[in-house]
């Protein structure tokens, strides 16, 4: 789902002139499903109404082209205008603000409240939607991106003496744990007894003192990046969907889902910069500065290079840490190549993944579309399922017996494998040598 966070800015300036209707027209096959539209609708907090255009009925019909398009109908009905692509929301209120001076004085507006529409209610679960995850297991922690409440859980290993990060409100606010805001955290990197948040929706970058139980704003300025951006002091840059995170030496990489590229923040200096993709969507292996991403949604390094996973172009890829300077992809082809296909190289067909986790030379895989957890054998690059039959649920077993719904977050310790299963609002665990799965249990 294509989503304009910028439009709630817009509804907000026009609560009785303006109806936002979102239309969900799907690129990937997981994506026609409308329980996973209602997920998806739940997880981004939209609460305009959303068609499932599971056909491209409506695609067509309005002959869109990309993803996002704004279409603006006049109170008749009438298409007056056309947007592909996202927009600033000052640039979109002064459009809409036109538009409803012209048909206002035509006599064309009604401005009587709309009190048929209600917001599907929220999970009332523990978790919501958990993210990306996190293991300590010197220090027998899991760390959780607790996306849909807005905060970061802090467990044993064993789901026990569970604490939280942040007071659940949706904002960008530093301070103790009790004042502090998030916004749709995901990705996590821990340094001693200093962990970092990719704050995703915040676009913003925070560090998270464990000791003093205080946060601050290491990275971006809260605005969403609209252009393609240069390096410089970090909080001075406009970022944009950060989505994990993976710690090297001092220096932090960022997957930077929305300008799909990884960037670089020096901890020391307090500069941040593009370290790999030109910023154009696309799967493309040259050097670290030429090569193409596509929505870099999960990171992980072995001290040589980065792992990550590119959901656009349903890949699993490489960049290289210094001193070499290459992208290789190692399964993944093109942005609209994807399924559900195990294999070899060129062979394989994934869907939609979001998370990843190195092992010793098998790199665990979210599978997130196909509601799988795969295994992809380095050397071989040779990628088979391990978990899940490729059917949504949250049903405990072994192998192909246990069921997830859209996992997104991977984490190693102990000889198991933890795994944010995002739809279910549930946190699994995987035996590595024996593929059962259990649900850890939380309580908060």
């Amino acid at each position: 789902m294509q989503l304009l966070p910028q439009l709630a800015e817009v509804e907000k300036h026009f609560p009785n002139e303006l109806v936002i209707v979102g239309v969900h027209s799907p690129k990937f096959l997981a994506e026609r499903e409308s329980r996973s539209v209602r997920g998806a609708v739940l997880r981004n907090e939209i609460e305009h109404p959303v068609v499932n255009d599971a056909d491209m009925t409506i695609w067509s019909s309005y002959a869109v082209r990309a993803w996002p398009t704004l279409m603006f109908l006049d109170p008749r009905g009438r298409v007056i205008g056309k947007h592909e692509g996202e927009a600033p929301a000052d640039a979109l209120i002064d459009t809409v603000a036109g538009l409803v001076e012209r048909a206002d004085a035509e006599g064309l507006l009604d401005r009587t409240p709309i009190s048929v529409l209600r917001p599907l209610p929220r999970p009332d679960t523990p978790l919501a939607f958990p993210g990306k995850i996190l293991t300590d297991e010197a220090g027998g922690r899991l760390f959780i991106a607790d996306s849909g409440h807005n905060r970061i859980v802090v467990t044993k290993l064993d789901g026990s003496d569970s604490w939280v990060i942040g007071n659940g409100a949706a904002g960008l606010a530093d301070g103790d744990f009790a004042e502090t805001r998030f916004h749709n955290p995901e990705g996590l990197a821990l340094d001693g007894e200093t962990l970092y948040v990719a704050d995703k929706s915040n676009h913003a970058i925070r560090r998270v003192d464990l000791n003093a139980r205080s946060v601050t704003t290491i990275a971006g300025t809260g605005e969403l990046g609209m252009s393609y951006a240069q390096g410089g002091p970090a909080r001075s840059i406009d970022l944009r969907s950060p989505w994990d995170l993976s710690l090297h030496g001092t220096t932090l990489y960022i997957a930077m889902a929305g300008m799909h590229q990884i960037w670089a923040l020096d901890l020391t200096s307090g500069m941040l910069y593009p370290y790999a993709g030109t910023g154009h969507e696309d799967i493309r292996d040259r050097e670290l500065d030429r090569a193409r991403l596509a929505q870099t949604s999960g990171l992980d390094s072995d001290g040589k290079k980065l792992y990550f996973v590119d959901s656009e172009t349903s890949s699993v890829r490489t960049a290289d840490l210094p001193p070499l300077d290459q992208v290789h992809t190692i399964v993944g082809t093109g942005l609209f190549d994807f399924g559900d296909k195990d294999g070899v190289g060129e062979d394989v067909l994934l869907q939609h993944p979001l998370g990843l986790a190195l092992g010793d030379e098998v790199l665990y895989l979210a599978d997130s579309y196909n509601h799988k957890i795969k295994r992809v054998y380095l050397s071989e690059r040779r990628v088979e399922s391990w978990l899940g039959d490729g059917t949504p649920g949250d049903i405990d077993g072994t192998g192909s017996a246990a069921r997830f719904h859209e996992p997104a977050g991977l984490a190693l310790a102990s000889e198991k494998l933890y795994i944010a299963d995002t739809n279910s609002h549930l946190i699994r665990v995987a035996d590595l040598a024996t593929g059962d799965v259990s649900t850890l249990m939380i309580r908060l």
